[in-house]
């Protein structure tokens, strides 16, 4: 306790300088806990939203093999798949969704756009209608007419249609026939940019019509959990709970292996109808390679910054010896060892950067409140790393106390060899020190 009081003593004996170097430890934890918490939050806002955009945190999807050895997407019954559901104890489920989607040309007086339509149950997906952002039209108009189209305000504006205007839809069914069909602008939604050629919606039952599939079957079973952070265990139990009683497909891994899974579906000989779990993080897993990126460039970033500090700690830790140098000889001629004044420099060291971490962090904690109490909206491009239109700082234990225990460890080998001449000096010798 005696050599606790003593470095609080030092430390404050030289407030400038301690303040000093404290600052510039304060700044490199503040810029990497922003960093570290924003790229957290920034995986975290993706993936919700897209969970939401795409109603689901884990899919189940059924394949056919036509005799022509096309691939057929469709589930037709899922009793199976709903017995498995509700198998599971204590599944944090807060909605099911079932969905069919269909890629054509949206054409209306000469203008045609690629477009995926997204065929969904409005009465089911209630949760949707509540989502969505309409710039034109309303949500009682889609209820009610059954080729009700809502989309992008961006792709209305190419195709250079009006609420009530009627367009053709050119596209191909589930079995590889070319068909063609209506539907009726009843809607349109806020640009998100990123999602621009895929946010069209109409009711399944015709999107099944132009599909060539019946009313009650569909393409895509999305489980949406209370908790997003359960997808990996709810998906694992699932496909357990599944493979005694059908025929599953393995997981694929990212975008590219969703494409390969397919090609290797197509070049296999099998027969039935085969299935496939996947999660919205198996189609992200790139954004963990844009978090670990983000977060070693920070990393990097911030170490050089710890690199010039640690060289300013060195140099004021000797000048901190130079001018106590009587003192430390007076110390040491009253029984206090080498160790004792090593560890004195050093507790005093640890104490300055503790100081300055603690200092940062109660620094990124403010900024990130302060960034996270601004409203972008919903309605811009920037939406799906948004949440609820306000940035997102998932703050990380475990590496802000990696983060702490680095910075401690870089200002005590800092100081080491400042501590250790301190703690050679000869008694003798350093009382007789002017200056």
């Amino acid at each position: 306790m005696n050599t606790l009081r003593i470095s609080f003593r030092n430390l404050s004996r030289q407030k400038k300088r301690s303040f000093l170097l404290g600052g510039a430890i304060a700044f490199g934890i503040l810029i990497i806990t922003l960093v570290n918490s924003f790229t957290a939050g920034f995986v975290e806002n993706v993936q919700e939203n897209f969970s939401h955009f795409f109603a689901g945190h884990v899919f189940l999807t059924g394949y056919e093999k036509s005799p022509s050895g096309r691939l057929i997407t469709v589930i037709r019954e899922d009793d199976v798949l709903i017995e498995a559901i509700e198998s599971l104890e204590n599944l944090p489920l807060q909605y099911l969704s079932r969905r069919s989607s269909l890629e054509g040309t949206l054409i209306f007086e000469g203008e045609s756009i690629r477009q995926e339509v997204v065929g969904v149950n409005w009465q089911e997906e209630g949760f949707l209608s509540e989502r969505l952002i309409l710039r034109e039209g309303s949500m009682e108009q889609v209820l009610v007419d059954p080729r009700a189209l809502v989309l992008n305000e961006k792709m209305a504006a190419r195709l250079n249609v009006e609420i009530g205007d009627t367009l053709l839809v050119q596209l191909q069914t589930v079995t590889g026939q070319q068909n063609v069909g209506e539907f009726i602008l009843a809607a349109t939604s806020v640009d998100t940019g990123f999602f621009s050629a895929v946010s069209a919606y109409a009711h399944r039952s015709h999107v099944n019509r132009l599909l060539n599939i019946s009313e009650d079957e569909y393409i895509s079973l999305g489980l949406f959990l209370k908790d997003m952070l359960l997808m990996e265990r709810e998906a694992q139990a699932l496909s357990g709970a599944l493979e005694e009683k059908l025929s599953l497909v393995p997981r694929f891994s990212g975008p590219r292996g969703f494409q390969e899974q397919r090609n290797q579906l197509l070049e296999e000989q099998w027969e039935g109808t085969r299935y496939q779990l996947f999660t919205i993080g198996d189609f992200l897993k790139p954004l963990n390679q844009i978090a670990s990126t983000l977060n070693t460039v920070g990393l990097v970033v911030v170490l050089i910054l710890f690199v010039i500090i640690m060289v300013g700690v060195t140099n004021t830790f000797r000048m901190i010896i130079y001018e106590r140098t009587r003192e430390i000889g007076t110390m040491r001629s009253l029984g206090l060892q080498r160790g004792g004044v090593r560890g004195l420099f050093l507790l005093e060291a640890l104490l300055l950067s503790l100081g300055g971490a603690l200092a940062g962090l109660i620094a990124a904690f403010l900024v990130a409140l302060i960034l996270s109490l601004i409203n972008f909206g919903t309605d811009n491009q920037f939406f799906i790393i948004l949440k609820n239109g306000h940035l997102f700082f998932k703050i990380l234990p475990a590496q802000i106390a990696g983060n702490i225990a680095v910075i401690g460890v870089l200002t005590l080998l800092a100081a080491l060899i400042p501590a250790s001449r301190a703690a050679k000096l000869d008694p003798a010798h350093a009382l007789r020190k002017t200056y």
